[in-house]
This record gives structure tokens, sequence and C-alpha cells, in this order.
């Protein structure tokens, strides 16, 4: 969870079933999942797009803490600084402990990364690598920015105020060469038009929504980089990003097929060159269609959609005896 949205410890501990927002894309009407993440330490309300691989993160820990019930329990968390306890709501990060259910504390989640550190047995410069909360966070920036993301909006998604924030959290490199690096980056901006440090835009914020829609293919999702042309001329059969849809098998069948075919014709023309081609990607589409049954072999976790507030209020609101 804290790898795939780079949000604070708590800000992921205060988030429940109803943090999910349905967001309706206005070119093409598809709904596109949301997270909903409360005001922290910057007091600023943000929305984080929900990545296929956060929804499944997502989607086995609701399932987890429903445990066969129809909704997640409902629990109150104390808040360390403010010294105040929340009202009883389900939230994402809780579990049973003894007979009650009770939401996870940010010290719980820090044993459990120690513990998990001392399992893994992984040492840096000899000394043992122990994972902590805010190290997932830096690890997202790093990874957005280095993506091609550009660094005001990787700002927007963490909710940075300042732009030297979020290039600090990406620094990954020694502090001398930082800030050889930070200089040298200073004296260019100067040469720079001042407009490309500007705050993002709706439009710019627009364009980055749309990168998305332009991923979906017919046989799954395209995982290039933010803002990157194909390089591979949309031959997507052949292509190592292509993140196939297990749902898209018979089409990935019916196109191996069609390959078959179209090989014995190049044989028997004696088109050496279209034999050497077909057999590229009838190896590819081979390979894509073995990762297909893999995973659909593997235990599928269960689609629970987005929760109507309304309904699901009206369900959980406890009646007061008289």
């Amino acid at each position: 969870m804290l790898r795939h949205t780079g949000i604070r410890i708590e800000e992921m501990l205060e988030l429940t079933h109803h943090s999910f927002i349905a967001y309706s894309l206005p070119t093409t009407g598809d709904v596109v999942p949301m997270l909903q993440v409360a005001p922290s330490k910057t007091d600023a309300e943000r929305l984080l797009l929900v990545s296929p691989e956060l929804a499944e993160v997502l989607t086995a820990v609701i399932f987890r803490v429903r445990a066969g019930n129809a909704a997640l329990p409902l629990v109150s968390a104390y808040d360390v600084f403010e010294q105040t306890w929340s009202p009883p709501m389900p939230f994402l990060f809780q579990r049973r402990y003894g007979t009650e259910d009770r939401p996870l504390t940010r010290s719980y989640i820090r044993e459990c990364l120690v513990t998990t550190s001392q399992s893994a047995q992984i040492a840096v410069a000899g000394d043992p690598l122990e994972w902590r909360p805010h190290d997932f966070r830096r690890i997202f920036v790093t990874d957005a920015i280095r993506s091609g993301l550009p660094p005001h909006i990787a700002a927007k998604i963490c909710g940075h105020a300042t732009l030297d924030t979020t290039m600090g959290y990406a620094a990954i490199y020694p502090e001398d060469v930082i800030s050889h690096h930070r200089a040298f980056i200073a004296r260019r901006r100067t040469e720079r038009p001042s407009e490309e440090y500007r705050e993002l835009t709706a439009t710019e914020w627009d364009e980055f929504l749309a990168h998305f829609e332009l991923r979906k293919v017919a046989l799954g999702t395209c995982g290039r980089d933010y803002a990157t042309p194909c390089q591979h001329e949309n031959a997507c059969v052949r292509c190592p990003l292509l993140l196939v849809d297990p749902a898209q098998m018979p089409r990935l069948q019916e196109i191996h097929a069609n390959l078959v075919d179209r090989l014995q014709e190049a044989r028997d023309q004696g088109w050496l060159g279209e034999v050497a081609a077909i057999e590229t990607t009838m190896a590819a589409a081979a390979q894509k269609l073995e990762a297909m049954h893999e995973r659909a072999a593997q235990p599928s976790t269960v689609h629970l959609g987005m929760p109507d507030l309304r309904t699901t209020a009206g369900r959980l609101t406890p009646v007061r005896e008289e």
C-alpha cells in the first residue's frame, strides 16, 4: 500500500471503506477508481488514481478484514497527536485482537517491517537493512520521476507544498553528489523560462489523466512510461511492456492461430524474411498466453466494487435504543 501510493503512514491508517471515489473521465465516460486521502501534514486533501496493482492490494485487504461478513467492522482509532478518539468507522487497516477488532497502529506497522526486514536478511555495506514506512514514500517518488512524471505533478500526488521537498525525496545518491547536482540544476533553472516551474494547471492534469486512457489496447494495458510514445510501432503482441488481460485470452488465441496460417503461407511462398518475423511474433504470443494461463491458475481475489455511501451508511449506522 505504501509502495503503490507514496502516502504517509498516518494517512494510510486513516483510510476507510468510504475512501474510494468513482471518477468518470470526461472524454470517454469510463469510471476510474480514486483513493481519497484525508488532510494530513499539509492540510491538503487529495485524490490518487488507483492502479491495477494497487486495486489488487486493496481488494485483498478488504477481503481479509471483512472475514466473510457483509461489511467491514466499525472500530474507533486513537490519534496520538490530537489525543482524540475517532467515531466508529470501517477502517481498512484493522485486525482481530482477542475478542475485538482494533485498528492497526504505527508501532505495529513498524514492528511488522522490522520482522520482515530481518527475515529477508538483506545487507547494505555489511549492515542489515531495516525498512521504515517513510522509505516506501521515497521509493514511490523516485520511481515516478525516473519514469518521466514531471516533478510538479509528483508533488501534487504526494501532497508536498514545495517542489524542493519532492526532489529531496527522490534523492538516492550521497549528500555531496546531491548538493552538486542541485547547484547545477539551480544554475540551469535560471536560464530556463520561469513558466516551466509554475503551479499545475487543470489542463495539465487532464493531459496526465488522458495518458492512462491511451494505455488501453485490445490485449490489455500498455505499461510504457508517462508522456512517452509507443517505441514498438504498436506491435503489442511482441512488446514486453504489454500487461495482458486474462479476459482477452480468446482474442490472443485467435491471433496465434492466424499466425500459424500465415507462417505456413510464408514457407510455401519462400518468404524467408516473413517467416523469421512471424516466428518471432508467435514466440511472443505463446509467452503471453502462458502468462495468461499462469494468472488464471492463481487464486483470484473477489472484486467488491465501489461502496455506495448512502446504502452503506444506512446499513452500518447503529440503532439507538430508547
